[in-house]
Parts: C-alpha cells; sequence; structure tokens
C-alpha cells in the first residue's frame, strides 16, 4: 500500500507568504474549493494540492504586490511618473532671444530687440545645437500658451502637461496667433519672422501669454523632443500702438514718440510748430543750438 508523501515543512518565505493569504472571505474561499475538488473521490493529496496550488499562487501574487505598491508614498509613485514620462527629452527647443514685455495685435512678433524671433534645437546633456542629421529639418508649430504654464520655472513637464496649457481663441473670434505658424527648421534653427496676434490677453486670469513650440510630427524611432516656452508678455490691442512710446527712439520717429511729450499735447504743438516733427529734428536743434531748444520747450 502507497502513502502519500509528507509535505515539506514550510520555510520562512513560505510562513511569510501563507500570512498574507488567511483572510476570512479567502479562507471560506479555500474551504469550498477544497470541497469541491474532494468531492470527486480517489484523489491523493498530492493532487489534491496541485489543484489548488494555482489559487494559491494567485492569492499570494495579489498580496506581495499590494505590499510593494503601499511601500510606495504617493508623491514617490508621482515622481516616478515624472521620470518615466520626461525620459528621452535631453532634446530640446529654446527660444533664443527674448520677447518684449508687450505686444501688440495686428504686428508681426519681434524680439525686444527688435530682430526675428530664433528658436534652435539643442541637446540638453551638452548644450549643444543640434545643426545636423534628420531631427535638424524638423518641423515646428507655434503656439500660444497661458503664462501660468512654466511660472515655477519647473523643466521637467511632460508632452501631455504642455498641450493642456496650449490656448485657443475665444468663441466666435479670429485664431489667436495667424501668419507663419508652421515652421521648417534648418540646420537646427527655425526663423519665427511672421507670426500676429489677433487678440489680446486680459481674457485670461493670468492676463499674460506665452509662445511655445513643439514638434509638429514625432519622428519614427527618435526620443521625444521637449517644447519650448517663451518669458511671459502682455498683448494689447493695437490701438494702444498708436500711444506707444519706443525704447529707444527710432530717428524717423514723430517726436512725441519721445518722454514727457504727449501725442497732440501744449510741448508737442509747439515743436512741430518749429519745424520738430521727428527725433531726428529734435536731435538735430539739441546739438546745433541747444538754447532754442530750451526756448521752444518753455
Amino acid at each position: 500500500m502507497m502513502f502519500p508523501s509528507k509535505r515539506p515543512a514550510p520555510d520562512e518565505a513560505d510562513e511569510r507568504c501563507e500570512s498574507m493569504v488567511p483572510e476570512p472571505k479567502r479562507r471560506a474561499t479555500l474551504e469550498n474549493a477544497v470541497r469541491s475538488i474532494m468531492g470527486f473521490g480517489g484523489l491523493s493529496l498530492n493532487r489534491i494540492v496541485l489543484n489548488l496550488e494555482p489559487m494559491l499562487r494567485s492569492w499570494v501574487r495579489e498580496e506581495v504586490e499590494k505590499a510593494i505598491l503601499s511601500s510606495f508614498h504617493p508623491s514617490s509613485r508621482s515622481s516616478l511618473n515624472q521620470i518615466e514620462a520626461s525620459r528621452g527629452r535631453s532634446l530640446q527647443l529654446r527660444f533664443v532671444n527674448k520677447l518684449p514685455s508687450t505686444i501688440f495685435t495686428g504686428s508681426k512678433v519681434e524680439a525686444e530687440d527688435g530682430n526675428t524671433i530664433k528658436i534652435i534645437l539643442v541637446d540638453a546633456m551638452t548644450e549643444t545645437m543640434v545643426s545636423s542629421g534628420s531631427l535638424a529639418s524638423i518641423k515646428i508649430e507655434i503656439v500660444v500658451l497661458n503664462s501660468e504654464f512654466g511660472a515655477d520655472e519647473r523643466q521637467d513637464w511632460t508632452e501631455n502637461e504642455f498641450n493642456a496649457s496650449v490656448l485657443r481663441e475665444r468663441q466666435g473670434k479670429r485664431p489667436l496667433v495667424t501668419g507663419d505658424v508652421s515652421i521648417t527648421m534648418v540646420d537646427g534653427v527655425g526663423n519665427v519672422d511672421n507670426v500676429i496676434f489677433t487678440d489680446n490677453s486680459s481674457w485670461i486670469r493670468s492676463r499674460k501669454f506665452r509662445l511655445g513650440a513643439r514638434i509638429v510630427q514625432r519622428i519614427s524611432g527618435e526620443s521625444t523632443i521637449r517644447e519650448a516656452t517663451s518669458e511671459a508678455f502682455i498683448v494689447k490691442d493695437h490701438r494702444g500702438e498708436l500711444y506707444k512710446k519706443h525704447y529707444p527712439p527710432f530717428l524717423h520717429d514723430e517726436v512725441w514718440r519721445l518722454e514727457r511729450i504727449a501725442k497732440d499735447g501744449t510741448f508737442n504743438k509747439r515743436l512741430t510748430s518749429n519745424n520738430i516733427f521727428t527725433v531726428k529734428d529734435f536731435l538735430r536743434l539739441h546739438v546745433i543750438d541747444s538754447s532754442a531748444l530750451r526756448h521752444v520747450s518753455e
């Protein structure tokens, strides 16, 4: 007569696993499973254990997974997600020059120094520009962002976070920016030389916009490229441009563009009555006969 072999004594790992399983509900389920298997009759102890093993393994695996997950603080899991999301984003788009603090609708957006806005592709690991290869000629899109995005100066945002901050035009309005908003980079450089705002920024809580740049289509097999963001700025209706002072003033500007000379004010009228119409006229008289200029201003 053959007797079933004796099961070895459980080691410490088995004891730990078993300690995770015996919940009241699972004990009842286990008991029902044993009774069901025993109902077939003629099964050896080894056969019964083999039939129960998949169920036991499943319970143990679930409990181990719960224990591992519970060992992580929620903020730690969030950090892990951020690291995973930003992996492979060492390639970055960047604005080269600074935008002015105020931009007017209907006018081409230029850098603070009056030059064309440039965007470059860089490898953040080496801080070198990517000027060759397929990525150096990718197509990028210029978008408008809520200025609250990037206000914390965090640089590890995800693609979804960036896209969620892209602003659309107000209902019934034209697209927020028009012109050449789709740009193909050449040797890793993109020129933003024909982008125009059609609406002011007064309708959002921050009262300011940012320009953003993102790739139009991800290149197969390549890592994602982090988007670029500009400084925050105010956009005003073009009517304000009529009274805007220039810093520095241009020689051909009308003289009232200078500080302390109001458009159509008393001083402005006295200057124009003495044939001083432009900043150049003002400077010429200042050099030739400063006393005459003082007499006009009195």
